[in-house]
């Protein structure tokens, strides 16, 4: 089994290979160890990217707007995904975003878990039928299970999600009022404990 070094390595040299700088072949080899960390398919579908990618043009997506349409080729996954990285925070005041027709679309998904740690909100990506919740890069949720590619998304939606509790107020008062239970215990713990309080006199 391969590490997440190798992995890393091996996929930053190969995007270099590919025609892109070092600085983005490095944010490349980052999210291919997310990926395969995660259990997602990057090493899968960077190969097959960069093998269609020799003979195929890409839209490369420089500015992020609400809604990203083709104009004639399909978007790079990795353009599109520095570029939301770059303006995630003013992205965030769009509440949802839209591409269509995004190549590769799980190459896209890594720079989104990222940026949801950058932004401190959770992300739901959906590429047609599959969902993603991007959790602050430390998670990610889905109903795709398939270790599988996926050649084009024909709409790809982001949104940020706001911050709330999974609990209601009742259920908290309830679990707050039961830790209550430990506060007398505890202070007399730390009555017998402070100084003083011992039962010898040393002086």
């Amino acid at each position: 089994m391969k590490s997440l070094s190798e992995i890393e390595t091996t996929s930053k040299r190969a995007s270099k290979a590919a025609g892109y700088s070092w600085g983005i072949s490095e944010e490349v080899g980052k999210n291919i160890r997310i990926l395969e960390m995660f259990g997602l398919p990057g090493i899968k579908n960077l190969t097959e990217y960069y093998n269609i990618k020799k003979e195929n043009k890409f839209e490369y997506l420089k500015f992020v707007n609400k809604e990203n349409k083709m104009k004639t080729y399909q978007f790079c996954p990795i353009i599109s995904g520095i570029s939301f990285l770059d303006q995630i925070q003013s992205l965030d005041k769009l509440q949802e975003i839209k591409f269509e027709k995004l190549a590769y679309p799980l190459l896209f998904l890594p720079f989104l878990s990222r940026g949801s740690e950058i932004v401190g909100k959770r992300l739901l990506l959906k590429l047609d039928n599959n969902q993603f919740i991007l959790n602050f890069n430390i998670s990610i949720f889905t109903n795709f299970i398939k270790n599988e590619i996926i050649n084009v998304t024909n709409l790809a939606s982001v949104r940020f999600l706001e911050n709330s509790d999974s609990f209601s107020e009742h259920e908290w008062s309830q679990l707050y009022k039961l830790s209550e239970e430990t506060f007398v215990e505890e202070n007399e713990r730390l009555k017998k404990g402070a100084a003083g309080a011992g039962l010898t006199d040393n002086d």
